[in-house]
Parts: structure tokens; sequence; C-alpha cells
């Protein structure tokens, strides 16, 4: 419905539709940017922006263009990505991708960026996973399953990691579900099984967070550095 006509002095009234979404001016999203295709088109051209976290998340999409936290995100998401990365390489399983790898699904209606995300060359041989052609050269995104995702939860992404997210990586079928919150007086460090009706806890008999996917027991602690500041450690004990 055309909005009622409002005469002001000097300049006259005209229907103008919205070209685009500005925030401040950090970002500024197309109004095209209506569904997970033209989302994903958006995420592969020249107007993507460069500073940012932009989800494409069922309908919904979601926004966080603040600075990142440095110990309770940067760090913690650091030292999990060193001991998977490294463990993945060892082992010779696939690959293991930092933050700013996007991922999509169009069975969720999904297309995201997770904090790190392991790949196995399984799934790329079976098609589980497919990689995407940037528009210029090289590889920009994966569409489909991966085995794990790993999110680090901040003050502005509480309810996507906690409340959005989880529904939509178990309709996405990714295997393990791996949530982090280092914001309080302890980690909070879980492991999500993918079953046939949710994601549920994965513990061994003490307790601890147990992956299937790499067959093991995972520990994160948190120390003080010599700063005063805390430092994490993520330990592992193979089943």
């Amino acid at each position: 419905m055309l909005q009622p006509q409002v005469d002001i002095p000097g300049i006259p009234w005209k229907p103008n539709p919205v070209s685009a979404i500005t925030i401040g001016e950090k970002a500024r999203i197309p109004a095209w940017v209506v569904d997970l295709g033209s989302f994903r088109r958006w995420a592969h051209s020249e107007e993507y922006p460069d500073h940012g976290w932009f989800s494409y998340l069922h309908g919904e999409l979601w926004v966080d263009v603040g600075m990142e936290q440095l110990f309770s995100h940067n760090l913690v998401k650091t030292e999990l990505t060193a001991v998977l990365g490294g463990l993945v390489k060892s082992r010779q399983l696939g690959y293991f991708f930092s933050d700013r790898a996007l991922l999509s699904n169009p069975e969720a209606d999904l297309s995201t960026e997770p904090d790190g995300m392991f790949v196995s060359w399984e799934a790329i041989r079976t098609g589980r996973v497919r990689l995407v052609k940037g528009m210029k050269e090289g590889y920009v995104e994966l569409e489909g399953s991966p085995d794990v995702v790993l999110e680090v939860v901040s003050p502005n992404s509480i309810h996507k990691d906690t409340e959005l997210l989880p529904p939509l990586y178990w309709r996405a079928k990714i295997a393990e579900y791996w949530l982090v919150d280092v914001r309080g007086q302890s980690p909070r460090f879980e492991i999500f099984h993918h079953t046939s009706q949710e994601y549920r806890a994965l513990l061994d008999e003490l307790g601890r967070p147990r992956s299937g996917i790499f067959n093991g027991v995972f520990q994160l602690t948190q120390q003080a550095d010599p700063l005063g500041h805390p430092q994490y450690t993520l330990t592992t004990v193979p089943q």
C-alpha cells in the first residue's frame, strides 16, 4: 500500500522504492537480497562488504558489524583452530576451514560463515559437500553438509548460535555441532551429535565432551597468562 502523500515545502513528494539497507557507514545490503539465492549472489559479488558478518538463516538476515572480542572470542577460536586443524592434518582427514569460509545448504535454507568447519575428503568425493568457485578465481564457498561446524558465542551472537543455528545445522545434516562460550566464570564447551530427532550432547563416562567424528574426548580449560588475561587449552584423549 502506498504511503499517504506528505507535502514538504520545496521537496516534491514522489514514491521511491527502497534500493538498499544501510547500517551506519559499515554495511550496505541491496534491497534485492530477499532469499537464499539472492543472498548467495550478493556474497559472490563485489558489493559484498569486506568487514562484518552476514548470514541468511531461513528467512532471517543476520548482521553483526561489531568488533570481535580478543580474549572471549578470537583467542579461543584460534586455539580450537590450531588444535583441530593440526589434528585433521596429522590424520590426513580432509580440510579444516577457519572463519570467513561461507557455508550454504539449500535444504536448510542457510548461508553463513561458521567460526570453524571440518570437511572430510570423503564428503567431497561423495558429493555431500561441493566446492563452489568464485566469480573471478578460486573457491569461495562450500555447499552441502560438512562433518563438523564450530561456533564461539559472542555478546552479539548469543541468539544466533544457541537458538537459530542449531535447528538449521541439524536440518543441514551436519554430523556434529561444537558450541563454545567462555564469557562466564568457567568455559562452556559442548559437542552435539546429530540424531534422527535433534542434536544431543555427547559425553564420556566422566562427563567430558566426546566427538564421534574425531573419535576422542575433548576438554577445554582456561588459565591466566603472565599478564592476567585468559588463555585457553584444548586437549584430546583418543578413544
